[in-house]
This record gives structure tokens, C-alpha cells and sequence, in this order.
């Protein structure tokens, strides 16, 4: 059983965090062979029962949960930074030409690698991402991540109209081809499937009602979508569903939303909506640098929790315009300053942290999973380092309390924080290693 001795950070099932200067964090296999939390806590307290093991003493280093990441497009790398006036014509303009070259499956499987290169380099374990239209997308993301022991659930896109050529598909093919997908993929050690319209606008009634049919038809796969990102697209949306009562009530209607559905953005809501998220049992992911970057506005916080349904982050790479986690929480946080129907609301250095992992990981129905270091949860965890830079290191130094400390990392964190990125219990590929 392999064991760790630093400073801990991890969340009780409320989301309170926990922290423990002087910790303990014990591993070990469970039945099916993956490395998961044996024993987390103080020093102190465990030592008598595990002390006698080979203990890695880490002084001076944070260990934390992987970062849970709701919300990205695999194929958009390429697509960061890309200048645009909004989102739709940075679809038009940039995304759709990028994602037309996932059709090539050397391209796709060398995209997926520097992809998961920089989610392991800025320390996400688990991602939930969209592929591009094309199958050999979904064979390149899945087959790169299966032999890293990454934790990715992934779909290919739907979209059979108004798109253009080279990323439109079929409506049938792309129905057949999702199911084989599902039963090639979904389960597959450490992989998971999701079944993926790209947008209401992008899929005819036939496509979502084929999609609200697998959905039913395999309930343990995930659904990921967009809604209510950007008001033009919500005016289009409104024109081609003129009976529905809102962009989320199309999802409703096909029968796709429900547990382990995820929708990005989610910031044009009224509360109807809202409780429909919360009724259902359907996420949103909440993607801050990505609304902030094509100007479409403020997730509500606030009324969030005023009326309870699940949410967590998510980078939205590559309308979001980084990996880092660090500037995702950061990011959250000049929102949840503004545009709240709660003037002034100020989310807290450890919130923050909860809405990037063990929050994340409830939205996607895997609490006590990933996302934290509760004994049973898979043994994802990030040796960070405090002093990782001269001004981090000067800051938290002088940290008296938790949330001094995280916020520092949040504010001043990139991935020059994260020194090691375990995954299961075992090193992150071509990392560097304390």
C-alpha cells in the first residue's frame, strides 16, 4: 500500500474542505484492480495503523484531488485564442474548419495526444469532452486515453443541418454510429460515453429524438449539450422551436435530459429552468473564461443555489481560453462578482475549489469516485507545490488560514504548480517528477 505524507486537501460529502497540514493518504487495489483511497487524514491519527509502511515523506507539497474538467472540445485546440465577435461567427469563422480535419485519423490521434498532455500537465484527471462529428474522432480520443488510465467520458457530435460540409453528418449514420461507439467504448476500464447533439440549432428533430432514444436506451451513458450559451442563439432557437417554452424545454422534449446530463453554460435561465435542471437531475457546466472571452454573459450563481440543481466547472477549451484550472476558478470568481441576481456575491477560495472537483464530480453522478480523497474514491491526486514560483512562493508563506492559502493558488497557480499528476495510483505520463 502505497503511501504519502504532506499537507491534504480533500472534501467531506457536504463539499466542506478539509485540511490537514501534517496528512497521511494511503492506497491500495481495490477488487477490480484500480488503485483507490485506503486511509486519508492526519498524520497523527494514522500513523499508529499505517506507519509502519514505506512512507513518501513530500514536505513542503499540497496533495489534492485531480481537477475535474465538465465541459471541453477535444478538437479545438487549435481553436484558443481564435478573435471573434461572438459565438456564432467563431463557429463559423474557426471551429468548423479546425473539426472538418478530425475526418483524418492521424490528425485526430495527434490532437488527442497534445490534448492529453495539457489536461495531465495542468492536472485534470477527469474530463468530460466532446469529439468531432467524425468516428474516427472518438477511436483516436479514446484509444490515446485508454493507455494513459485517464478517466474521459467523450461523445461524437451530432449535427446533420446547418453545418457545413465536412462536419455536417447523417442523421441515420450518425445514430448507428454513436450505438456502435456506445458498445465499443462505454465502460471500457476507466472510459465512458456520452451521447452528443452539438446544439439544438445543429440537429433536426429526427437526430435529437434518435439521440433521447439511446439515452433511454443505455441510462449509465452521459448526454452533453449547450443551452442558453449566447442570446442570438437563443433567438434561433426560438425560431426553430416556436411551440417550446424555452431552449432547455427542447432537450425535455426528446427525452434528454435526466441524470448524467450535462449542459454547458446554462447562463440565459429563468428559474423554470432552472428547476428542471434540479427535477431531472441534469448539470451545468459552468464555463467562465469561455462566456468571458465570446462576451455571452454570467452564469447565476446565486440563483443557482437558490434553487439547488447540480453544477460545476468546466475550461471549455477552446472557447475557453486555458487548461489551467487555476484560471477557471479564477475566472469564476470575477462572476460570481457580477451579473448575479445576489449583488456582490463572493465565492470562497475552497467553493471554488469544490466546483473543480468533488463538485464537478457529483454534476457527473461520480461522487465518491473522483474528484476527492475520501477512502473508496480512485486515487487521482496532484502533488502541488506552494512555492512553485518567487511571488506564490512569497504568498503562501505568509498564508495564515485555508482559504489565504488556496486563494493564492487560484490567483497566482498555473501549471508550473502541478508537480505530479497520479492517475489511479500511477505516475502521469512525461511529467516531471519531484
Amino acid at each position: 500500500m502505497p503511501a504519502f505524507r504532506a499537507a491534504l486537501l480533500y472534501f467531506q460529502p457536504d463539499l466542506q474542505a478539509v485540511y490537514e497540514p501534517d496528512g497521511l493518504l494511503v492506497t491500495a487495489p481495490n477488487e477490480h484492480g484500480i488503485e483507490v483511497v485506503q486511509a486519508v487524514g492526519s498524520w497523527a491519527s494514522l500513523k499508529a495503523s499505517f506507519g509502519h509502511l514505506p512512507v513518501q515523506h513530500l514536505s513542503g507539497r499540497l496533495l489534492a484531488p485531480g481537477f475535474v474538467d465538465l465541459h471541453l472540445h477535444y478538437p479545438q485546440v487549435d481553436v484558443i485564442g481564435s478573435p471573434a465577435e461572438g459565438l456564432l461567427p467563431w463557429l463559423e469563422n474557426y471551429t468548423f474548419v479546425q473539426e472538418a480535419r478530425f475526418t483524418d485519423p492521424l490528425h485526430a490521434r495527434a490532437v488527442a495526444e497534445f490534448f492529453l498532455d495539457e489536461l495531465q500537465r495542468h492536472g485534470v484527471t477527469t474530463a468530460l469532452s466532446f469529439c468531432s462529428s467524425h468516428p474516427s474522432s472518438v477511436h483516436a480520443l479514446f484509444e490515446a486515453s485508454e493507455q494513459r488510465g485517464l478517466r474521459i467520458i467523450a461523445g461524437k457530435c451530432l449535427m446533420d443541418r446547418h453545418a457545413p460540409d465536412g462536419v455536417r453528418d447523417h442523421t441515420e449514420q450518425s445514430l448507428e454510429d454513436t450505438e456502435a461507439l456506445i458498445q465499443r467504448w462505454h465502460g471500457r476500464g476507466r472510459l465512458g460515453y456520452a451521447i452528443t447533439p452539438r446544439f439544438v440549432p445543429t440537429c433536426s428533430d429526427a437526430q435529437l429524438a434518435g439521440a433521447g432514444e439511446l439515452a433511454r436506451r443505455y441510462p449509465d451513458v452521459w448526454v452533453q449539450s449547450h443551452v442558453a450559451e449566447n442570446k442570438d442563439e437563443i433567438a434561433w432557437v426560438k425560431a426553430l422551436h416556436p411551440q417550446a417554452r424555452s431552449y432547455l424545454a427542447v432537450y425535455e422534449r426528446f427525452g434528454l435530459l435526466r441524470p448524467r446530463s450535462i449542459y454547458a453554460h446554462c447562463i440565459h435561465l429563468d428559474d423554470t429552468d432552472r428547476a428542471l435542471l434540479r427535477d431531472t437531475g441534469a448539470a451545468a457546466a459552468v464555463s467562465p473564461t469561455s462566456n468571458l472571452f465570446l462576451g455571452s454573459g454570467f452564469f447565476d450563481y446565486a440563483a443557482a443555489e437558490r434553487v439547488g440543481h447540480l453544477y460545476g466547472l468546466a475550461s471549455d477549451v477552446g472557447g475557453g481560453t486555458s487548461f489551467s484550472p487555476f484560471h477557471t476558478m479564477m475566472a469564476a470568481y470575477y462572476v460570481g462578482r457580477e451579473g448575479q441576481t445576489k449583488p456582490g456575491l463572493s465565492l470562497t477560495p475552497a467553493q471554488l475549489w469544490a466546483q473543480h472537483t468533488a463538485g464537478a464530480a457529483r454534476a457527473l453522478g461520480l461522487e465518491g469516485v473522483v474528484g476527492n480523497l475520501l477512502p473508496g474514491c480512485e486515487a487521482d491526486f496532484l502533488v502541488l507545490n506552494p512555492a512553485a514560483t518567487p511571488l506564490l512562493a512569497r504568498k503562501t508563506a505568509a498564508a495564515s488560514n485555508l482559504d489565504e492559502l488556496l486563494f493564492s493558488l487560484i490567483v497566482l497557480g498555473d501549471d508550473r504548480v502541478v508537480e505530479r499528476t497520479v492517475l489511479a495510483g500511477q505516475p502521469g505520463r512525461g511529467l516531471a517528477q519531484p
